[in-house]
């Protein structure tokens, strides 16, 4: 069995083809798999710490205006159906997936030349472009949220499978919270635990924001940990400093300051809860954990779909959301301590049972192997 991933840009498209390439491998485990990517992209990096292999092919990004980056786009995507076409012709997949990103259109298209069944997994709520476009020749759309379905017309070919993430609910349960705690050297923290990340670059507003709510209002009641990202981390320690000199202050008693956390299932289980950006992955991860918080959508992300992602959280009650345009350190503090009661934790975690998706795992397989049995 061969399977080509056709995937690009940002984690929140690339971790998911892993994942599912993982399923894959999970019941065959002979099975050849290949992603293609950009050379520039965020893929390279993940793909090959999978153990994967990754060719290259052009692509580029059309915009909804008459631009002459869109006539460079249009001769790149040309480019990479050319380039992407060379590629299934030598490695002969039995089948193609794409999970997101400009890229899929060449690869899919090229699949289709040589009548290859190819499928997608859309992980956000609403589905970016090229998911819109390739929809109706997909053999399968698995969607990551059931908000999905109705912005692709509902079509038969539609398979609610959730996204897989990289723990389960199950898993996650049987953590041991106090183990947890001192693995990660949290166990004298008797405050409760707020954790903040932004996704693996950080985001520069967000913790400017934590910065001067811990300087303007020392929140007794919450222990911060904040995660930058590796681009802001050197930056953020030397804003702490300085705050510690005007304070005259030691914020270690307030905030602990991380580049990356590698055991995100451990770090959810001890937190009470998160303030965070709203990717599909990071939705996921947060109601298998059941973890309440605070959504921060990324004001540039394609047609704000993490906006739409937030919402299916707020709509169940159990997260709360402040676009970027209206952060400030007053209303994050404020909207933290409505919050860090233990009875409001209780209910918005208890909120969170509705949207988990179970046998994500198993959705998927089935998915593959009935687009194989219909090839």
């Amino acid at each position: 069995m061969k399977v080509v991933f056709a995937c690009a840009g940002t984690g929140g498209h690339v971790n998911p083809a892993i994942a599912i390439a993982n399923i894959i491998k999970k019941n065959y485990t002979k099975a050849d798999i290949l992603f293609i990517g950009t050379d520039t992209g965020l893929e390279n990096k993940l793909v090959k710490n999978a153990g994967y292999e990754i060719k290259h092919i052009k692509t580029g990004k059309i915009i909804r205006a008459f631009t002459f980056s869109n006539i460079k786009a249009v001769t790149e995507n040309f480019k990479g159906i050319k380039e992407a076409k060379t590629i299934l012709k030598e490695f002969k997949p039995d089948l193609v997936i794409g999970t997101g990103g400009y890229i899929c259109g060449p690869v899919m298209l090229a699949a289709r030349k040589y009548k290859i069944p190819y499928i997608l997994h859309e992980s956000n709520a609403f589905p970016g472009v090229a998911t819109k476009l390739l929809a109706k020749k997909a053999t399968k759309v698995m969607i990551g949220f059931e908000d999905a379905r109705k912005r692709l017309k509902n079509r038969e070919n539609i398979v609610y499978t959730g996204t897989p993430a990289k723990f389960s609910e199950e898993t996650f349960k049987n953590l041991d919270k106090v183990e947890c705690l001192e693995k990660l050297n949290l166990s004298n923290i008797s405050k409760k635990i707020v954790l903040v990340t932004c996704g693996s670059q950080g985001a520069i507003k967000i913790n400017e924001v934590i910065l001067n709510m811990i300087k303007n209002c020392l929140n007794e009641k919450i222990y911060i940990i904040l995660v930058t990202g590796d681009k802001n981390y050197d930056d953020v320690i030397l804003q702490k400093e300085k705050i510690e000199k005007e304070l005259n202050v030691d914020l270690s008693k307030y905030i602990r300051i991380e580049k990356f956390i590698y055991n995100m299932d451990e770090m959810y289980k001890v937190v009470d809860m998160c303030v965070t950006r709203a990717g599909a992955m990071t939705i996921t991860e947060l109601s298998l954990a059941k973890k309440p918080s605070i959504l921060i959508p990324l004001p540039t992300a394609a047609e704000n779909h993490q906006l739409y992602n937030a919402k299916v959280l707020e709509n169940v009650g159990g997260a709360k959301i402040i676009e970027q345009k209206d952060l400030t350190e007053k209303l994050l503090n404020d909207t933290i301590n409505e919050m860090i009661k233990d009875d409001v934790l209780t209910k918005m975690s208890d909120s969170l049972n509705s949207v988990v998706v179970r046998n994500v795992e198993e959705k998927i397989y089935n998915c593959i192997e009935d687009s194989l049995k219909n090839k």
